[in-house]
C-alpha cells in the first residue's frame, strides 16, 4: 500500500514557508544561557543525582550544543543523497524535480543554520566542546550503504525531528526562546521532507524482492549502530566539557553513571524517537509487516 503523500502537495507546502537564516539569528537574537535549551525528555539532565540545579542547566546546554552539531552532521549526508536521487529523473515529473531540489536547498540552509547557532553557542558558553566526525567521513561511511538503507535512515531522521518538536518542544515554556525558535523553524520544513523521503523509500523499494529489502533494513540497522558509537563518544566529550564548565571533577562512580545515563539519553534523542515514530513504522509495514516487527523488537534498547 502506497502513502497518500505527493510531491506536488509537498512542494506547495514548502512554498508557503518563508524564512531565512538571518531572520532567526544575529544582532539582538542571541541565546540566553540562564535557560535550558532542550526539553528534559531529550536532555535527561535532571535524572542525574548529585548535580546542582545550575549544573543540570549546564549539562542541558551542552546537550543543546551536541544537538546543533549532530543535526548539522547528519544533514551533510542527506543533502548529497537527495541530489543523487533527483538527478536520474529530472525530465520525468516537474513537481518531483522541483520538490526534491527545494528539499536539497532547504537542507543546505539547515546546515548553515545549525553552524550559525553553534558559533553563537560557543561564543556565549565560553568553553570548547569536542565533537565527533569529521562530517565528511561520517557522510562517506553512511552513503556507502545500500540506497534504500540510507533512505530509511533519512526517513527516520525526518520523523524524529517532527517528534522532537511536536511532542517535547512546542509546549515547553521553560526553554530559551531563541533555541526554541531554531527548533520550530527546522520542524516547519522537515515536515515536507518527511513526506518526500517516504516517497523516495517507496520508489527505491519498488520492484525489490523481500530478501533485497530485508538486506536494506539490516543495513539501516548497521548505520544506526555506527551512529550509536558516535553518540557514545559524544557523551564522553560532553562529560569532559561538563567538568570544565562546572569547575569540578566527578568521581569514578559518578563518571560511570553520567556516561551510561547520557548515552541512553542520546540514544533516545537520535535513535529511539525515530525508530518508534508511528509514521516510520507504517512505512516499514507497507514494505512488509516483518520489517516493522523487526524494528519494534529492537527499538526498546534505544528508548
Amino acid at each position: 500500500m502506497k502513502t497518500q503523500f505527493t510531491y506536488e502537495r509537498a512542494l506547495a507546502a514548502s512554498q508557503r514557508i518563508h524564512w531565512k537564516v538571518e531572520d532567526i539569528i544575529g544582532g539582538d537574537k542571541t541565546l540566553n544561557f540562564d535557560k535550558p535549551f532542550l526539553p528534559e525528555s531529550l536532555a535527561r539532565s535532571r535524572g542525574l543525582t548529585g548535580l546542582t540545579t545550575r549544573e543540570q542547566t549546564l549539562l542541558n546546554q551542552i546537550r543543546g550544543h551536541g544537538y546543533l552539531y549532530t543535526f548539522g552532521l547528519v544533514e551533510e549526508f542527506i543533502l548529497p543523497f537527495v541530489l543523487d536521487h533527483a538527478r536520474p529523473h529530472l525530465d520525468q515529473d516537474d513537481h518531483r524535480t522541483r520538490a526534491l531540489l527545494a528539499f536539497a536547498s532547504e537542507e543546505a540552509k539547515h546546515i548553515h543554520l545549525f553552524k550559525c547557532f553553534r558559533e553563537d553557542f560557543l561564543n556565549g558558553f565560553g568553553q570548547h566542546i569536542d565533537v565527533i566526525g569529521p562530517p565528511r567521513d561520517v557522510a562517506a561511511a553512511v552513503l556507502a550503504h545500500d540506497p534504500l538503507a540510507v533512505a530509511l535512515t533519512i526517513l527516520h531522521i525526518e520523523w524524529m525531528t517532527q517528534r522532537h518538536y511536536v511532542d517535547s518542544v512546542r509546549d515547553d515554556q521553560d526553554l530559551d526562546p531563541q533555541f526554541k525558535s531554531l527548533l520550530k523553524h527546522h520542524w516547519m520544513e522537515e515536515s515536507q521532507h518527511a513526506q518526500m523521503d517516504t516517497l523516495m523509500v517507496e520508489t527505491l523499494a519498488e520492484g525489490l524482492s523481500y530478501e533485497e529489502i530485508d538486506k536494506a533494513v539490516g543495513q539501516y540497522l548497521e548505520i544506526g549502530m555506527f551512529l550509536d558509537g558516535g553518540l557514545k563518544q559524544q557523551g564522553e566529550f560532553d562529560l569532559d566539557a561538563f567538568e570544565r564548565a562546572a569547575g569540578r571533577t566527578l568521581g569514578d562512580e559518578e563518571r560511570k553513571a553520567f556516561l551510561a545515563h547520557q548515552h541512553q539519553a542520546l540514544r533516545w534523542t537520535f535513535l529511539g524517537t525515530g525508530m518508534t515514530h508511528p509514521q516510520f513504522l507504517a512505512t516499514l509495514e507497507n514494505l512488509h509487516p516483518d520489517f516493522r516487527a523487526r524494528i519494534e523488537g529492537i527499538a526498546p534498547a534505544f528508548c
